[in-house]
């Protein structure tokens, strides 16, 4: 199974490890395709215009600081993935706290998007960054269209034969599209919150709190050693570990959507 996942805009502060190497990374296909973000981000962060190279990113005033950090990019110090990505979701994933052979398994299965290198295993070595996919970067254009034409054959390959669950949101599930027997494949979810409301019962799309949600997930699956070998035993696992499951109906050669119901966020 391979686990898609977003990544954070709450990164650690500093790396503590080597400086990047292209050649460590997992992917190394994307390597071309990085550097050309690469050479675009760090261009457009230490060059003159800092007020064009904010409203790029939709960084504030007051987040200059981060200009500075991609300026100086290729020479900062590393950290992996796992350890860099602080926001909700990887809250509520937890890894350092899962079992030796869960965390294996989430270090086999989990893609995470990226804006700037495309996408990334848990145990990648990267510096901190501030590169959202919805930037667009000198030479490179919009973030979302350079890398829906280079990330294809690279995230077909990874998925196998197996099902995707794809748990990535907005602009980060554009830049890959499954097609044909890959998309029946390839499960979505969306979270709703069921709650009480003068009496009646109502669901709501979860936005913020979905990436929580999300996490426990994953974090669920990798504990119970789930392998499940279809799109259809996929959300059969779900089922078995006692999670609301609703299926929308979708036609051949599309994606699987699902809908999570939570009471608690």
């Amino acid at each position: 199974m391979l686990i898609l996942l977003p990544p954070s805009e709450g990164k650690a502060d500093a790396g503590t490890g080597r400086r990047w190497a292209p050649d460590r990374l997992s992917l190394p296909e994307l390597n071309p395709a990085r550097e050309r973000v690469l050479d675009a981000l760090v261009a457009l962060s230490a060059g003159p215009d800092e007020e064009a190279a904010r409203a790029a990113l939709g960084l504030s005033a007051g987040q200059r600081g981060e200009l500075r950090r991609n300026a100086r990019l290729r020479e900062a110090a590393t950290a992996p993935a796992e350890r860099l990505y602080t926001g909700v979701l990887y809250e509520a994933l937890d890894l350092a706290s899962l079992p030796a052979t869960a965390q294996r398994a989430a270090r086999r299965s989990i893609l995470i998007s990226s804006g700037l290198w495309g996408a990334v295993r848990l145990s990648d070595r990267i510096p901190p960054y501030r590169c959202p996919i919805g930037a667009r970067l000198p030479v490179v254009g919009a973030l979302s269209t350079y890398w829906r034409g280079e990330l294809t054959p690279t995230v077909d390959g990874a998925a196998g034969r197996g099902p995707v669950l794809d748990l990535r949101s907005g602009a980060y599930a554009a830049t890959w599209t499954p097609r044909g027997e890959l998309a029946e494949r390839t499960v979505t979810v969306r979270v709703l919150h069921e709650r009480e409301v003068d009496g009646m019962s109502t669901r709501s799309v979860v936005s913020h709190f979905n990436k929580a949600t999300k996490g426990r997930l994953v974090r669920e699956l990798l504990v119970a050693g789930a392998r499940p070998r279809t799109a259809a035993e996929l959300v059969g696992t779900l089922r078995e570990l006692k999670h609301t499951v609703l299926e929308q109906a979708t036609a051949a050669g599309r994606v699987r959507q699902v809908d999570l119901v939570v009471t608690d966020l």
